[in-house]
C-alpha cells in the first residue's frame, strides 16, 4: 500500500452513542493518525445524537439517510437493518460516483454483514474486513415458533454474508469462541482480535481543573444504553441493598444512550423508575448536565438520558466505583473508561470484562444473580481508607495505557488490513460473488413461487395450479 494512496471506507448502520459506536470513531481516528485517508458512511447520524469527532469535522462523515425506517411499528428490526445497509452499499457503489474518487484500498464493516457480498461483487477491487462485535444470531429473542421461523433466514444469511469477509477480526477472545460456536462454516476460518481502546491523551487543562460533580456525595455510577440486555436493574438492586443509613450521602447515577427513536430506550428507563419506586429509591431524570446539577440533593438515584464525551470522562472523574452490569458482554469499552480515569470497576464475571479487569487489583468480579454480592463490594469501597483507593486507580490506568491504547489497537487493524490486501484476489471473489448471488436470487424466486401457490391454494384460488 503505497503512502498517499491508503483509503479506507468504513461502513456502520446507524453512528449514535454505543460501544460499537465509540470502536468505530476511534478505529476510524487511529488509522487517520497513521496516515490513512478515513471515510464513514452511514445510514444515519444525528448530530444531536453522536460522538463529538462525528460532528465537529474531525472525521469524514458521510450519511445517505435509506428511504427503509429503522423498524415497522417496533418490529421487524433486523429487516429493516439489512434493508438498510444494502441501500447504502447499493449507494455508494452504482448510484453515485464517491468510490471512483476514493479509490479505496480496503473496506471495514462492523455490526452487519448483510452488504458484503454485495460490495465483492460491485467493488471488487478492494476487500472488506468485518469486525464482528457479537453475532446478531444471539442477540434476538426467540420466544416463539413464528420468532423462531422468522429468524431462521436472518441467521443463515448472517453466517453466510460473514464467510464473504476477506478478513474476520473479532473485540475479544471471548466473542471468537462464540462466533466459533454458532457459525460451524467459520470455525476452521482465521479470526483475529482487535481490543477496543480508549483515548489516553491527557485531558485538556480545562477538563483537569473541572470541578467534579456533586462534591458532598459519593457517586457510584452506571453507564450503558437503556436496553434490557444492559441489566442495569442489578445496580438498582445492589444499591437498594444499603441501609437508608448507608446510603446517606451516596448517589447512583445510571447515565447512557437514549434515543428517542428506539422504543426499548424508552419503555426501559420507564421500568428503572417503576422498580426504583418499588425499592423506595427516590429518583429524578435529567438530559442535561444544568438539569442534573438542579436535582434535589435528597435524590437516591439519577437516570442522566444520554451522555456526550465531556460529560462521560466528568461522570467518571467525579464516581466513586463503576458498577457495570451487562453479563456476557462481548467486550465493554466503560470498564476501560473507568480505569483510564482511576475509577475502580465491579463487572459481573464473564465476557470482555474477565479479559479486562484484574480481580482485586483493578476492581472486583461479581455474578450477575446475586444482589448481595454486589451490595458487599460497594459497602467495602464507601468504607476503603483514600489511600487504598488511589492504588486500585492507578493500577487500573497502568493497565489501560500498557494493553488498550489507540496507538495499539491502530497498529493492531493496520496489520489485518495490510495482510488483507497482499492476500486479496479480487476478480476471484467476483466471479464467486456471481455464482452464489445468482443461486441465491433462484431460492428466492422458488421460494416467493412456492408461498404464493400455497397462499392460492390455501384460499381456493383456481390460479394456485
Amino acid at each position: 500500500m503505497p503512502p498517499g494512496k491508503r483509503t479506507v471506507v468504513f461502513l456502520h448502520p446507524d453512528l449514535g452513542i454505543g460501544g460499537a459506536e465509540r470502536l468505530i470513531i476511534d478505529a476510524a481516528l487511529g488509522l487517520q493518525e497513521l496516515g490513512y485517508k478515513v471515510v464513514i458512511y452511514t445510514s444515519h447520524c444525528d448530530p444531536a445524537h453522536c460522538f463529538d469527532e462525528a460532528r465537529d469535522g474531525t472525521l469524514d462523515v458521510r450519511t445517505h439517510e435509506s428511504f427503509v425506517p429503522p423498524h415497522f411499528f417496533g418490529q421487524l428490526s433486523i429487516l429493516c437493518a439489512i434493508l438498510r445497509q444494502i441501500h447504502l452499499v447499493l449507494y455508494i457503489t452504482i448510484f453515485s460516483n464517491q468510490l471512483s474518487s476514493l479509490k479505496p484500498t480496503a473496506f471495514i464493516v462492523d455490526q452487519l454483514s448483510a452488504g458484503i457480498p454485495l460490495l465483492t461483487l460491485f467493488y471488487p477491487a478492494s476487500p472488506t474486513l468485518f469486525y464482528c462485535h457479537f453475532p446478531d444470531k444471539l442477540l434476538a429473542s426467540r420466544k416463539s415458533w413464528l420468532k423462531r421461523i422468522y429468524r431462521l433466514p436472518f441467521d443463515t444469511a448472517e453466517e453466510w454474508s460473514t464467510g464473504w469477509a476477506a478478513r474476520i477480526v473479532v473485540n475479544s477472545k471471548f466473542t471468537e469462541k462464540i462466533v466459533r460456536d454458532v457459525f460451524p462454516s467459520l470455525s476452521k476460518k482465521e479470526i483475529n482480535i482487535v481490543y477496543p481502546c480508549v483515548d489516553i491523551a491527557p485531558a485538556s487543562k480545562d477538563d483537569e481543573e473541572q470541578d467534579s460533580l456533586w462534591k458532598d456525595k459519593k457517586i457510584l455510577l452506571s453507564i450503558n444504553r437503556f436496553e434490557r440486555k444492559k441489566n442495569i436493574e442489578l445496580a438498582l438492586r445492589a444499591f437498594a441493598g444499603l441501609s437508608a443509613k448507608e446510603r446517606e450521602g451516596v448517589r447512583l447515577v445510571i447515565a447512557g444512550g437514549y434515543d428517542r427513536r428506539v422504543p426499548e430506550n424508552v419503555s426501559y428507563h420507564l421500568e428503572l423508575a417503576t422498580l426504583a419506586d418499588s425499592l423506595s429509591l427516590s429518583h429524578s431524570t435529567a438530559s442535561t448536565l444544568p438539569t442534573a446539577l438542579s436535582i434535589p440533593a435528597s435524590t437516591s438515584v439519577l437516570f442522566l438520558l444520554n451522555c456526550p464525551s465531556k460529560l462521560k470522562s466528568l461522570l467518571l472523574r467525579s464516581a466513586l466505583l463503576l458498577l457495570y452490569t451487562p453479563a456476557n458482554e462481548h467486550f465493554g469499552i466503560v470498564p476501560l473508561e473507568a480505569m483510564l480515569a482511576r475509577t475502580p470497576v465491579l463487572a459481573v464475571n464473564s465476557g470482555g470484562p474477565l479479559e479486562t479487569v484484574v480481580e482485586g487489583r483493578t476492581g472486583f468480579l461479581r455474578g450477575d444473580h446475586d444482589d448481595t454480592e454486589w451490595t458487599a463490594v460497594i459497602l467495602d469501597f464507601l468504607a476503603m481508607p483514600d489511600e487504598e483507593l488511589r492504588q486500585v486507580g492507578e493500577n487500573g490506568r497502568k493497565r489501560v495505557e500498557q494493553l488498550f491504547s489507540r496507538e495499539k489497537m491502530a497498529t493492531t487493524l493496520e496489520k489485518e488490513v495490510k495482510g488483507m490486501v497482499e492476500e486479496w484476489d479480487g476478480r476471484e471473489r467476483k466471479r464467486d460473488a456471481v455464482v452464489w448471488l445468482g443461486v441465491l436470487g433462484v431460492f428466492v424466486v422458488v421460494g416467493v413461487s412456492w408461498i404464493g401457490k400455497i397462499l392460492m391454494y390455501r384460499y381456493n384460488f383456481p390460479e394456485a395450479y
